[in-house]
């Protein structure tokens, strides 16, 4: 289940008052991924938004996305809250909805010790059966996961793996070091270091850049698991061209500008508060998009 490029699908609206959820560019984006070798679609992510979506959005982006794809590929959704009761709720609604993994980030805001957080894990992880992702990503949250407590928690029967968007190789180190040791599996969310990861035994990476760049990220994929370690340099190397650009606005505009511009699908912007990305800024990422031979 955990193998291969997992897009992070970024989540389409309409530009209506409301922001409304598009779900024929869902369809488009997700059959365009597939058909293009991803190996997973990873829903309400960082990538996706989760922090300005609503529970029902979610349940029903849920329920269209697993229709969409229909199992060809995994769908794991993302549930993670800053309450324990609130993630629970939501991560029981996902399993009854069909999703096959769920991805829970840690609590935002607070700073929960080790301790509450193995309550916080086992608590979601006992309340469903199917197999439960870690998410660290302590520059979005401040609440980092210890390789202490993921070794604890990995004990636990359906915690099964973890994606680490930290980009500190001290940490992929570390967890890697308990994938290897323990029925446990390493998810690399950091674009710029899939190939590390690669070597150190991760078997999938959650990359957001493919929301775009899908043929790169595959092609990475491939070249890594083939021992192909020129065209795995040079593919690496390619990444850095889109992520150059993702500094000109608020995660996740430029990648769904991106989108929009290639014609993959009509994604629509950011939510607010996040703006729409200027003319100068369609420029840039245009020039980008032909690096690609993607306009």
């Amino acid at each position: 289940m955990f193998e291969g490029i997992i897009t992070p699908i970024v989540t389409p609206v309409n530009r209506d008052e409301n922001q409304s959820i598009n779900f024929e560019a869902l369809k488009d984006l997700i059959e365009h991924l597939i058909s293009h070798g991803v190996k997973g679609i990873f829903l309400l992510g960082s990538n996706g938004e989760f922090h300005v979506i609503d529970e029902e959005e979610k349940i029903e982006l849920a329920r269209q996305t697993i229709k969409i794809v229909n199992h060809r590929v995994p769908v794991f959704v993302g549930t993670g809250c800053c309450s324990t009761k609130e993630t629970i709720r939501l991560s029981k609604k996902m399993e009854e909805l069909g999703a096959d993994a769920l991805s829970v980030i840690t609590p935002y805001f607070l700073k929960p010790s080790d301790d509450d957080l193995y309550v916080h894990y086992k608590a979601v992880a006992d309340s469903v059966d199917i197999p439960i992702i870690l998410y660290n990503i302590p520059k979005a949250t401040g609440c980092p996961l210890s390789p202490e407590l993921v070794d604890k928690l990995a004990d636990i029967d359906n915690i099964k793996a973890i994606k680490d968007s930290s980009g500190e190789l001290d940490r992929l180190e570390a967890y890697a070091k308990i994938a290897k040791e323990k029925d446990f599996e390493l998810l690399v969310g950091s674009d710029s270091k899939i190939t590390y990861a690669y070597n150190l035994g991760a078997t999938a990476a959650v990359a957001g850049t493919s929301n775009v760049i899908v043929d790169t990220l595959v092609g990475l994929d491939r070249a890594l698991r083939l021992g192909d370690e020129e065209q795995a340099i040079q593919l690496q190397k390619d990444i850095d061209v889109l992520r150059g650009v993702l500094k000109l606005g608020t995660v996740p505009s430029v990648i769904k500008r991106s989108c929009e511009l290639a014609n993959i699908a009509k994604v629509g912007p950011a939510r607010l508060p996040v703006q729409e990305l200027s003319q100068e800024d369609d420029k840039k990422i245009l020039e980008m998009l032909n690096y690609y031979h993607l306009v």
